[in-house]
This record gives C-alpha cells, sequence and structure tokens, in this order.
C-alpha cells in the first residue's frame, strides 16, 4: 500500500528536535520554570522561525583584563560576571557588537534587541556563545532564550547591562510568551 499523498513527514531540523524537547520539559519536568497552574494551560513557547544567516562563527575580540561586573537581577540581588570579550557582526546592513561576559560555568551573552516588549522579552535573553578554535566564537542567535523569570516573579534573572541593549531586531529563538498560561 503506498502512503497518501502529503502523508509523508519531513525529518525535524536539529533545530525543531530541540524546541520540541524544550518544550516538553517544561510542560512535564519537575525543573521547569512553570508553576503546576502555568502548566496546565501551557501548549508551547512562541518562536522566530529558523534564522541561518543569524547563526554566526565570529572572531571573539577577548579583553586583555577582564573586569568584574555586578549585574543586577530581576529580583534586586546581584551576580558577579567578568567582562570577557567582545563580537562584532552585522545584522540586515548594520554593524552591531556585544559585549560576551564569563561566569563559573562559562560564557554568557545576554542581549536585548529592538523588538524587546514587542515581540521578545523586554528584559532581554540569552545566550552560551561556544568557543571554537583559532579565536572564533559560535553565536546562534536561534538558541535564544528568555530567562526564567520571563515566566514567573519567583524566578531572580540577570538584567542585561547597558552596554548590550540594539538597535536592532534579532528575529531569531524565542519570542515573548504568549497564551493564557502566562502569568500577567
Amino acid at each position: 500500500m503506498e502512503p497518501e499523498k502529503g502523508s509523508i513527514h519531513q525529518p525535524a531540523t536539529e533545530l525543531e528536535a530541540f524546541r520540541r524537547e524544550k518544550d516538553y520539559f517544561f510542560a512535564s519536568d519537575p525543573q521547569s520554570p512553570l508553576t503546576r497552574e502555568q502548566k496546565k494551560s501551557f501548549h508551547g513557547l512562541s518562536y522566530f522561525p529558523e534564522n541561518p544567516s543569524l547563526r554566526l562563527e565570529v572572531p571573539l575580540e577577548e579583553f586583555p583584563q577582564k573586569e568584574e561586573l555586578q549585574m543586577q537581577t530581576s529580583t534586586g540581588d546581584v551576580q558577579t560576571y567578568r567582562r570577557y570579550g567582545r563580537i562584532r557582526f552585522n545584522v540586515d546592513g548594520q554593524d552591531t557588537e556585544l559585549t560576551i561576559y564569563q561566569d563559573p560555568h562559562g560564557l554568557f551573552l545576554p542581549f536585548v534587541d529592538s523588538l524587546a516588549g514587542s515581540e521578545t522579552y523586554g528584559a532581554g535573553r540569552y545566550l552560551e556563545p561556544r568557543q571554537l578554535p583559532k579565536g572564533l566564537v559560535r553565536v546562534d542567535f536561534n538558541l535564544a532564550y528568555n530567562p526564567y523569570c520571563a515566566y514567573n516573579e519567583h524566578w531572580s534573572c540577570p538584567l542585561t547591562p547597558f552596554e548590550n541593549r540594539l538597535k536592532v531586531p534579532i528575529r531569531a529563538g524565542e519570542k515573548l510568551p504568549q497564551g493564557e498560561w502566562v502569568e500577567s
């Protein structure tokens, strides 16, 4: 018997599979950032379509002195990071740059784009860049995610420093949380 036309599904991309796993984690795992009540009406996170042009491998300009920086959090606490280096890249014809920070867990890239508050979370999104050989770093904005404090007030999240507030849109990664499960 031959399958009906259109019934064969294309295999999921690596990013689609990652997103499905993340949605499953949010919906069912005890370590999920969602409350039990939120999980009842959660049907998945909102994402931008995959954007290959925002999957970057760029030179990392490492700072000679890695100064400590106290980042404020959403609950008024502070967390200590080191200013590790800078990346420069182009988005829609506009040159831009971001500072990468470091903590004991690795590299950390918080950023706010020009869509903040309308299409993306107002306090910013996060990435964990990966160092590559020859002084490069991989920054895949398709993996940009909202901090847990975007989902409910029980979480404390570092706030994006002013130097990482972009004037360009980053149409990749997670969007502003949407749905009846979102706390107001």
